[in-house]
This record gives structure tokens, sequence and C-alpha cells, in this order.
């Protein structure tokens, strides 16, 4: 289980199912930049960032779970249609957005002192919304077996998730170089919800690694 073979594999993938990804998932995630542009606009400079954190559980949820349910069916030949994906998205939102506020405070707790914990909380959770979603696990059940699940294969979830995000790093680094703060309206909206979809290729990867692991009799 190679992480540059999960990314590779993954890649393909989300290029050839480009066009239905981006009918499914980049309307919702242009309105979840555009709430927290609304809320920016509204609110003081030094607002906390939690009610931009409260808009993402919002929308993160319904485009997530559908991904995530794409992603099955797709992986069983099926065609799903997006109004069903969503559709369904919508059912497990309730759960959904438990799960994404426990982990998101986890996290943002673990990133607080020094960093590691974060990102070791942050891959002992890898697969927890796949288990919500596919298996029906309760936001806590997911959790306990997210970690269960990863236990062995820590080294190769981190590595397939820092080949998403650095190359996504230096893309957005890039992008605020070339267009400095301060940004006008639209062109904030544009960077914001490019860089939400392309991070939902973290989720095509993770989703790999998930199947990877439960096939049984995989070797490690």
């Amino acid at each position: 289980m190679n992480p540059l073979t999960v990314l590779q594999d993954s890649l393909y993938f989300f290029r050839h199912n480009l066009t239905s990804i981006l009918m499914l998932c980049l309307p919702l995630v242009i309105l979840e930049a555009l709430g927290k542009q609304a809320l920016g606009n509204a609110l003081a400079a030094d607002a906390s960032p939690a009610y931009e954190v409260l808009v993402g559980l919002l929308f993160y949820p319904l485009y997530t779970g559908a991904l995530i349910l794409f992603l099955d069916a797709r992986s069983r030949g099926e065609e799903p249609h997006t109004r069903d994906l969503l559709a369904m998205a919508l059912g497990l939102w309730p759960t959904f957005a438990v799960l994404s506020a426990l982990s998101t405070l986890l996290i943002m707790f673990g990133l607080s002192m020094f960093i590691i914990p974060g990102v070791y909380i942050m891959v002992k959770l890898a697969f927890s919304e796949y288990l919500l979603v596919l298996r029906g696990l309760s936001p806590l059940a997911a959790m306990r077996e997210s970690l269960v699940m990863t236990q062995g294969h820590f080294v190769r979830i981190l590595g397939c998730a820092l080949g998403v995000y650095l190359p996504l790093s230096v893309l957005q680094g890039v992008g605020m170089f070339l267009l400095p703060e301060p940004q006008i309206a639209p062109i904030s909206l544009a960077i914001d919800s490019l860089t939400s979809f392309l991070q939902l290729f973290t989720s095509v990867v993770m989703f790999r690694l998930f199947m990877l692991i439960n096939e049984p009799g995989q070797p490690a």
C-alpha cells in the first residue's frame, strides 16, 4: 500500500470523474464560500473564527457526505444521480455535523498543543466520516472504529495526507502572492471556492485508503 500509488489512483479517479464531482459539490462549496464572505463582511475584523467554522458545519457535511456516497457508488460500478446523492447526504447531515464538530474541536485542541497532537488526532480520525456514512455508525462509534482501523497504518495515512496538503498549500501560497490582500469580492470568492473544492481530493485519497485497508486479506 504505497502512498504514491494511492495518490496516483486517486488522481486518476478524480480526473475521470471531475465533471460529476463538480456538479455534485461545487454549488454547495460556492454557497459555503458566499456564507463565510457575507459573515466576514458583517462581523468585525477581530471576530472569532468560530463563526466561520459554524458556516462550514452547515455545508461541509452535505457536500462531503454526497461525495463519499458518490465514491462508494462508483467503486461498485454504479452511476448515481446527483439529486439522489444530495437527498441521502441531507438525511445524514445531523449526525455528520456532530461528527465534524467533535473532530474539529479535537484537532484544534491538539494543534494548540504544539501541533503534533493535532496531526496525530487528524490521522487517527481519518476514516470516521466513511464509517458514519457507509456503515451507519454513530459519531462516537465512528470515531472509535477509526482509531482501530488506523492502527498500523499511521505513516501511510500521514504520507497520503501530506501528499495532498503540501501541494495545495504551495498553490494557495502562490495565489496569495499573485493576488495579495485586499481582494475584490468576486476574486476572493473564486479563490475560496477553488481552494475548498481542491481540498475534496483529500476525501478521494482517504476513501481509497479506507477501501484498501477494509479489504479482507489486504497486505499492509
